[in-house]
């Protein structure tokens, strides 16, 4: 895509204020999608209630039965809840940001953290970005608890310069046995995706950078990666077209699938992610406008869980945070 198409887009997202609260939410009725749409029905999300303003979130469940949730601003913007449906703000991850964060975003302003617990240990990946251009970087950090105040940052992952042809945002971090993967991107050339050391969270030595999905129209979009295994396939859900627009945003979550990590994934059709395919999961519906940013969390209480956000138009567009369990019937997820 253009670079001052992206700088637009990149904008949009800065500027978007997040509410320190918002009000809670009835779940929306199913929403019937136009004949021959490649999915019946959209189903509201569930009932959250609290602070529910969050942007860019991923969720993580604890031992003893807490939600984490993390997302885009502050010093990573923590909130948790004892039953998933009633949500408190708790402090941010970081009391203070890292020295080195000020070379990618000069305001301190991380975005679209994601977090795994590997064992005993909680890994939390997240993005730094200049306003507007792909200087940009991903950093990692880890506890032992997952709560605010406990992490500890251990630097650099990836980075991206302007020369670069992507854009080292937006991470998502895949545990397969014993080998782990990173996926990340938005604009530029799309999602990408390379291996980790497990012993340090960072790039495998001479580890290849692989290319997962991309859009063919010049302004189009694909970000905000998530990639899950489930039986013999990897799927990769992303993020498609305009976010951070309130009620004017398009965005909408799509996925592929494929029988290795690093891909080719294909959409229902057949269609390679890196051509512009992408079957949907989750599109605008009633008042539920651009879906997208998601994370998967598999919650052994009912099963795997879309977690977005979404904005509303019942309150003047502002984000919340959205709810879904996964259909995997088929073979290919959607919300239900």
């Amino acid at each position: 895509m253009s670079r001052s198409s992206s700088k637009r887009r990149h904008a949009l997202r800065k500027r978007y204020t997040i509410p320190a609260a918002a009000a809670g939410l009835a779940a929306a009725a199913a929403f019937v999608l136009v004949p021959g749409s490649a999915e019946a029905a959209y189903p509201g999300p569930g009932v959250v209630t609290g602070d529910v303003g969050a942007h860019d979130p991923s969720m993580v469940k604890t031992p003893a039965g807490k939600y984490l949730l993390y997302s885009t601003h502050g010093l990573v913007e923590g909130r948790s809840s004892t039953d998933r449906t009633a949500f408190k703000r708790t402090a941010d991850a970081f009391a203070a940001p890292p020295s080195w964060w000020a070379k990618y975003s000069p305001d301190n302003d991380p975005w679209a953290p994601d977090i795994s617990r590997v064992g005993d240990t909680y890994y939390m990946y997240y993005s730094l970005s200049t306003f507007g251009t792909n200087n940009s970087a991903i950093g990692l950090a880890t506890s032992a608890t997952g709560e605010p105040g406990s992490w500890k940052d251990h630097g650099l992952v990836v980075s991206s310069r302007t020369s670069d042809d992507f854009n080292a945002i937006d991470p998502s971090l895949l545990v397969d046995g014993g080998k782990w993967y990173l996926a990340f991107g938005s604009f530029w050339s799309g999602i990408k995706q390379i291996e980790l050391d497990p012993a340090t969270g960072k790039p495998k030595a001479g580890a290849t950078r692989y290319s997962l999905a991309s859009r063919q129209s010049a302004d189009g979009a694909v970000e905000g990666p998530t990639v899950v295994k489930r039986g013999s396939y990897f799927y990769l859900f992303a993020s498609y077209d305009k976010c951070c627009s309130g009620t004017d945003s398009t965005y909408k979550i799509k996925v592929g699938r494929a029988t290795s990590p690093n891909g080719p994934y294909v959409d229902r059709n057949g269609v390679d992610m890196r051509k512009d395919g992408g079957t949907p999961v989750l599109e605008s519906h009633g008042d539920i406008v651009g879906p997208g940013g998601q994370d998967v969390l598999l919650d052994d209480a009912d099963g795997d869980l879309l977690v977005y956000h979404y904005y509303d138009a019942k309150d003047n567009g502002s984000p919340k945070l959205g709810l879904n369990l996964i259909d995997w019937s088929g073979g290919w997820p959607r919300a239900r």
